[in-house]
């Protein structure tokens, strides 16, 4: 099982993605999905989180007011819209399933708790 991220690209400062994470995996709409992101030299932090519902979601202090994850189980896929965005968010951006089972209420925010990872897409703001 992998989970494939797309949508990066080269975007201006101030300027808008939308990034889809997309998988066969059967079961995905009963686990929480999880954004991580990781650039150059650093490093994979976690950006955000929603659970299998959609109702839950949590977000890294950084891109709380900017970034927006949800989901459409119908589709067997998980978004994360990225607004305003500035050069700081330059990274891969990558996501993971919830690796501590399904139904999770309480979102995980370690890479250590995500399992199925994929090779993630590159986001690039420039200044």
């Amino acid at each position: 099982v992998q989970l494939q991220a797309s949508g990066g690209g080269l975007v201006q400062a101030g300027g808008s993605l939308r990034l889809s994470c997309t998988t066969s995996m059967v079961t995905f709409n009963n686990y929480a999905v999880g954004w991580f992101r990781q650039a150059p030299g650093k490093e994979r932090e976690f950006v955000a989180a929603i659970d299998w519902s959609g109702s839950s979601k949590y977000y890294l202090d950084f891109v709380k007011d900017r970034f927006t994850v949800s989901r459409d189980n119908t589709k067997n896929a998980v978004y994360l819209q990225m607004n305003t965005l500035k050069p700081e968010d330059t990274a891969a951006y990558y996501c993971a399933v919830d690796g501590r089972g399904p139904y999770k209420r309480a979102l995980a925010t370690t890479t250590d708790d995500y399992v199925y990872w994929g090779q993630g897409t590159l986001v690039t703001v420039s200044s």
